[in-house]
């Protein structure tokens, strides 16, 4: 307790310096040996410290040269304002805008900060190039067989092996694969719902939930959310009586970033349960946290099994790869079934290939480099936000994930921002895709997930000044 108590006192006390101003933008900051003999502590403690302190955006490591004080101009930005849709049953979907924004998926030409997935030149290409020939030696028939109904038995070892992290204490029999989050998601509730019935959802919330819900004749209701701690719990109880199943993303979400705190997420647990209503969890960005420990999740807190955890390696390692999973709890039979009907299989080369990554320790290796990087993306660009967009915008503070939610003032619409940036060849997401309801009309999400580059630092800047340029013109015609 001591430790932790002297731990936290340690990295408050930074920060204090660092908002205060005693500690100056780009000032370097003492080094671990020295803080290590001035408080007394482990040098382990004091590179936990600064991962905390980095994984605030506080400070910022240069190899070599040591942690100096991040830029934090950015950091003045205010937050986005909290949600609040309508308690009422949506289904008017953006499906123009949508449609419009995705067919720009795989366009080289363009700048796609619309599309959140890593880019390839972030991923570990060469490796799993490697995995999958050894793979197709090490299966039966080079890997051309079915495999079992469940999945690839490493696989779900893995995934298994992995929730002990989040104190999930998962078994491999536990874990259903499945091609992508989507299809996972698609199985629960195809499993669990009936055309009519009430799902309770984020809102904003990522598009394809949107339309999977509609596709199968679900009634949407959005509760309303905060950019830092996510679902308002309160609306969350009231509308308990009224839902008959829920499907939230407390890890990163996307297009905000935040992560619902612990302790609300046992709340959403016990709540659920309470009322014997089964809660979809989507945990597609859990593993890509900036802190230094990786989030619980709401099935962390399930006690009967009436949470389906679902998730991927799309938005980490492979996103063409398709791989992912399901542990459904009381619901594994039902799953199963669907499974069977609708794909017989999953894939067996490229599960077994991902459970080798896995298995070798090559994929946490390459998370830790992608947080870091993800996290760096994210304070380069909220640095050019806040220098090169229009008074009065404001951003997200994501704490893990690929997304990035930028708010501008009322007057700016994102929808048309997007075929003026479209003509510059920049495609970016309107906040209008991420709700049912009148509402987002002045936001957009971007992906983070691209290399940082100048090239890119410029594109930015241009989607700043055509911004401003449309406020003005705005102005203007009034």
């Amino acid at each position: 307790m001591k430790k932790d108590f002297l731990y936290n006192e340690i990295a408050e006390n930074i920060a204090e310096k660092i908002h205060s101003g005693v500690l100056k933008e780009g000032e370097r900051l003492p080094s671990v040996r020295m803080l290590s003999r001035e408080h007394g502590v482990s040098i382990n403690t004091v590179k936990r410290i600064f991962l905390e302190l980095e994984s605030r955006s506080l400070v910022q490591s240069k190899p070599q040269s040591g942690y100096f004080v991040s830029p934090l101009n950015y950091l003045k930005l205010p937050l986005p304002e909290s949600s609040q849709p309508l308690l009422t049953l949506s289904s008017n979907e953006p499906n123009e805008l949508i449609n419009k924004v995705y067919s720009n998926m795989g366009n080289t030409d363009l700048t796609l900060f619309s599309i959140g997935v890593p880019s390839g030149n972030l991923l570990p290409l060469a490796k799993l190039k490697k995995e999958i020939v050894s793979a197709s030696r090490e299966l039966r028939e080079g890997g051309t067989e079915y495999e079992p109904l469940q999945g690839n038995l490493k696989f779900r070892r893995m995934i298994a092996a992995r929730s002990l992290a989040w104190e999930g204490h998962l078994s491999e029999s536990d874990i259903i694969t499945t091609s992508g989050c989507m299809n996972a998601l698609s199985l629960c509730l195809m499993a669990l719902t009936k055309p009519g019935d009430v799902i309770a959802i984020e809102s904003p919330c990522y598009p394809g939930i949107l339309q999977l819900t509609l596709s199968l004749g679900l009634q949407v209701m959005e509760i309303a959310t905060h950019p830092v701690t996510g679902i308002d719990i309160e609306v969350l109880k009231s509308i308990m009586p009224k839902i008959d199943i829920g499907l939230l993303v407390p890890n990163f979400n996307t297009p905000l970033g935040y992560c619902i705190p612990d302790k609300s997420k046992k709340e959403i647990a016990e709540l659920f349960s309470q009322y014997d209503i089964p809660l979809i969890e989507d945990d597609t960005y859990g593993d890509i946290h900036f802190s230094q420990k990786r989030p619980k999740c709401c099935k962390s807190f399930d006690t009967d099994g009436n949470i389906l955890w679902c998730s991927s390696v799309s938005k980490t390692l492979a996103p063409g790869y398709r791989v992912g999973w399901v542990a459904p709890g009381k619901y594994k039979e039902q799953i199963l079934r669907l499974k069977l009907i609708h794909s017989v299989s999953s894939t067996s080369l490229i599960n077994e290939a991902v459970g080798n990554f896995l298995m070798t320790g090559k994929y946490e290796n390459h998370l830790r480099r992608l947080r870091k990087t993800l996290q760096e993306n994210y304070q380069n660009y909220a640095v050019i936000i806040a220098d090169h967009f229009p008074f009065g915008t404001k951003i997200s503070r994501p704490q893990g994930g690929l997304a990035l939610w930028v708010e501008f003032p009322k007057e700016i619409d994102t929808a048309e921002l997007y075929n003026y940036a479209l003509q510059h060849q920049i495609s970016i997401a309107p906040g209008r895709m991420f709700t049912l309801q009148d509402q987002f009309q002045n936001c957009m999400r971007l992906c983070i997930g691209l290399p940082w580059t100048e090239e890119l630092g410029q594109k930015l800047k241009l989607l700043g000044s055509l911004s401003k340029k449309m406020k003005q013109n705005l102005a203007g015609n009034k």
